[in-house]
């Protein structure tokens, strides 16, 4: 039988007290949006719906005037979906770049890419959202998948990963003839696999969650993702927590079905030790 050391159990409990703070707004959240409107306005709290009924997620799902949910949610699919794949050939590209490649002035150019994380990103909006209007891509998909495409931080986290792969591998392709392209093609893009579904991961979940640039880049209701649209809603629904509250919980389902399938080569990425050198 194992025996628990104290700071073992006071490590679990703790962790435990989190998961709980964290889940039960959940549930409570995925509860009410099976409740009528009268018993969540109800004074006596309960959990499990008093009566459960379907009538939120049907005034969200088939209202497709004023809060066209569906559209959102495939606008966000596609935002997500687009930025995703264009990060992971830019990062991938970069951090092999900056990690297997010798050129002048390449370290000096990843500290220098490093320090720019120092800045927020809100200092970013302005001059960026110029850039956007200037290509008139204002209210396109193009205003939210292209900014988001170079992450300084993915960029590092693949470059590091890069740096525990044994450039042997490099050596002994180049003496075979091979080029740099088909190196980084055949042999380093199947061992950063792990690390390059960490970063989808990061990168999928940052453009769907992300409130405040599509809010400024997209003014027609029709062409807004899902979090803008899920603001506009709570102004039309205000009064009305279920229906919120169900439009909520649909679009937390790709992100937390992307996890389910991704979080085997996230827990790999992290206990990978060798993928991450100073």
């Amino acid at each position: 039988m194992k025996k628990f050391s104290a700071p073992k159990i006071v490590a679990f409990l703790f962790l435990f007290i989190m998961s709980l703070i964290w889940v039960i707004p959940l549930i409570y959240a995925f509860f009410s949006s099976f409740k009528l409107e009268a018993d969540i306005q109800s004074m006596a709290f309960t959990i499990l719906p008093v009566h459960w009924v379907m009538e939120n997620y049907q005034s969200i799902l088939f209202n497709n005037t004023s809060a066209p949910l569906a559209k959102w949610f495939m606008n966000s699919m596609i935002i997500s979906v687009s930025q995703t794949i264009l990060v992971l050939i830019v990062v991938s590209l970069a951090g092999y770049g900056y990690s297997r490649l010798r050129f002048k002035g390449r370290d000096a150019l990843f500290i220098f890419l490093m320090a720019t994380m120092m800045f927020p990103g809100v200092v970013n909006l302005i001059p960026l959202y110029k850039i956007i209007d200037t290509f008139g891509w204002v209210n396109s998909y193009l205003a939210a998948i292209v900014p988001g495409a170079a992450g300084v931080f993915n960029i590092f986290l693949v470059r590091q990963f890069m740096a525990g792969i044994p450039k042997e591998f490099d050596e002994s392709a180049r003496v075979d003839g091979a080029s740099e392209f088909q190196i980084f093609l055949k042999i380093i893009l199947p061992l950063i696999k792990p690390i390059l579904t960490v970063v989808a991961l990061f990168t999928f979940t940052g453009a769907w969650n992300d409130f405040l640039w599509p809010s400024i880049v997209f003014n027609d209701i029709e062409k807004m993702p899902i979090t803008p649209g899920l603001q506009l809603l709570q102004g039309m629904y205000q009064a009305q927590v279920g229906i919120s509250t169900a439009a909520a919980l649909i679009a937390l389902v790709p992100t937390f079905i992307l996890y389910l399938f991704t979080q085997k080569y996230f827990l790999e990425s992290m206990s990978l030790s060798s993928g991450v050198k100073g």
